[in-house]
């Protein structure tokens, strides 16, 4: 019988491992040296960026309109059309919850429904970050209450528009930050397929 198609843990043997960067907040870089299974002799050198995850939500409101935000992004030099999210850096917070936070903190939304979409591994060849994206509906009126802006944030651009146009965007490539193209590719799959 084939094997299931899934993704399956699995950890090589690491033969030493050092810091190269750990800031107080979230970010750690570490290289390991490791080896194939039975295969001691024959070791090679990885870096890993150690990251705690995030939360990423598609607001849909019931006109089928998305919430949206316009952000800089220093590290890849562009303002990027985004859906709210955040670092999951309240530690125990099940994911969910962390999204209900973000999206009161960067929209002042709150929804009454909240469905998982999808868990990714952004880039799994250089970090162990993990995405949780969410879909809210029911979506009314939250005060941020004393969560303040700060930074790239407190510059954010906020916009909704109809989730067929964001669609196109994303097909015609006009907008590309990988959370946002894979909420609304999934979105739409799902509905198409009755899933949601």
């Amino acid at each position: 019988m084939p094997e299931e198609l899934a993704d399956r843990p699995e950890s090589w043997p690491v033969h030493s491992s050092r810091d190269i960067y750990r800031d107080a907040w979230v970010v750690g870089v570490r290289e390991d040296v490791i080896s194939a299974p039975g295969k001691p002799e024959h070791t090679f050198a990885r870096i890993s960026v150690e990251h705690p995850g995030a939360v990423m939500v598609l607001a849909i409101d019931d006109d089928e309109n998305v919430f949206l935000l316009r952000q800089y992004r220093h590290t890849s030099a562009h303002v990027f059309v985004e859906i709210p999210a955040g670092i999951r850096d309240a530690e125990g917070e099940p994911a969910v919850e962390t999204a209900k936070r973000e999206l009161r903190e960067e929209a002042e939304l709150s929804a009454s429904s909240w469905t998982p979409l999808l868990s990714t591994f952004p880039s799994a060849g250089i970090t162990d970050e993990v995405h949780e994206i969410f879909l809210a509906r029911g979506l009314s009126s939250a005060p941020r209450g004393d969560f303040e802006l700060e930074h790239e944030e407190a510059e954010m651009e906020s916009l909704w528009v109809p989730y067929e146009e964001l669609l196109e965007a994303v097909l015609d490539g006009r907008v590309r930050q990988g959370p946002l193209v894979q909420a609304v590719l999934v979105y739409d799959v799902l509905k198409r397929r009755g899933r949601l």
